[in-house]
């Protein structure tokens, strides 16, 4: 079974990244949602400013799609500066941040998206980096190695991850700022989706747009997406009008339903549901039953799963919980104890 979702929040291709851009906002007074964020970030940048310094370096962790790139360019046009987009995984070597480090101008922004995989000798590098603005680079190695200190100007790391908990600690202390980003309520995604209709040229009824952030996970990303698959059945079937007739059909084309789910995570909860008799079952058996990855069934499929109620994690594996054995159209099976459950953020 193909892995590619519209509803995934952490695949996009290169000419949806493009689309995303130009929908995303440029300064602090256009973003919405995470408001405890946005305070903190408003505060630290205008002392920030005041004393002509770059901000601290701030770390975002949570789900994919919830907007930590966005925030990153945000926060680097509002310092007037420019902002360097890396990720961990393409850091493989040391000589790879540096590279990325001299390069950057006094109070510029270097966004390292999913900072967590970035490998140990590369984060040893960007201890000094970060605490006292320089760099130490080894030439050659053995009895007759040296090291040569290289300054860099001061400059503002923001980094990402979707797992926090595998961030090693001495980088997580080196953070000044660290916030946890949430899934968005509806009537934040409405305003985003209303927004993106503006920018987009689109006429949409109010209530369609509010489906289609019913069905968005809580997640700006997705909410985009699916209003750009609307957009394209409207203009094809609807005369361009985007209205909840038209957002129901173009959805269900997409195998989105009423609670934002597609076919993948129906399947998931009716595998546990008839295969293992409502749980609790392992993962790796739930994944190996269903051809998929377990680490795909883990970070995609059961954040969303666990957030809307339907799914439990325990100490014994998973379970549906009754209103998922309901949706599924089993019995539910028994309660488990509270202290045998994990938290929905757990590994």
């Amino acid at each position: 079974m193909s892995t590619e979702r519209w509803i995934a929040s952490d695949q996009t291709t290169p000419p949806e990244e493009e689309q995303a851009r130009s929908l995303r906002p440029r300064v602090l007074s256009e973003y919405v949602g995470q408001r405890e964020l946005v305070e903190r970030l408003t505060i630290a940048m205008q002392a920030s400013r005041e004393r002509s310094e770059p901000i601290e370096h701030l770390l975002l962790h949570g789900p994919p799609g919830l907007g930590k790139t966005t925030l990153a360019h945000v926060v680097a046009n509002e310092m007037g500066s420019t902002c360097h987009v890396t990720s961990g995984p393409a850091l493989t070597k040391g000589a790879d941040l540096v590279g990325a480090l001299t390069r950057l101008e006094a109070g510029d922004v270097l966004f390292i998206d999913e900072i967590h995989r970035m490998p140990v000798a590369v984060e040893e590098f960007i201890y000094p980096a970060m605490e006292d603005g320089r760099i130490d680079v080894a030439i050659d190695a053995g009895l007759h190695g040296r090291t040569v200190r290289l300054a860099i100007k001061p400059f503002t790391l923001i980094g990402a991850t979707t797992r926090a908990g595998l961030l090693s600690a001495p980088l997580r202390s080196r953070f000044g700022m660290i916030h946890h980003l949430r899934y968005y309520p509806d009537a934040d995604l409405e305003r985003i989706l209303n927004r993106s209709r503006e920018l987009l040229g689109v006429e949409a009824h109010p209530e369609a747009l509010a489906t289609i952030a019913m069905r968005s996970r809580g997640t700006p990303r997705i909410a985009n997406r699916l209003l750009r698959r609307v957009r394209d059945y409207a203009q094809v079937r609807a005369d361009g009008v985007i209205a909840s007739r038209v957002v129901d059909e173009a959805l269900a084309l997409e195998g989105v339903d009423e609670r934002g789910m597609d076919e993948l995570d129906r399947l998931y909860l009716k595998t546990i549901g008839t295969t293992y008799a409502g749980g609790p079952v392992g993962l790796e058996a739930v994944a190996a039953t269903l051809g998929e990855d377990s680490g795909t069934l883990e970070d995609v499929v059961e954040p969303y799963l666990l957030q809307i109620g339907l799914l439990a994690r325990t100490r014994r594996g998973r379970q549906l919980t009754p209103e998922g054995a309901k949706l599924v159209g089993v019995a539910p099976p028994e309660s488990v104890p509270n202290d045998e459950l994990f938290d929905a953020t757990d590994a």
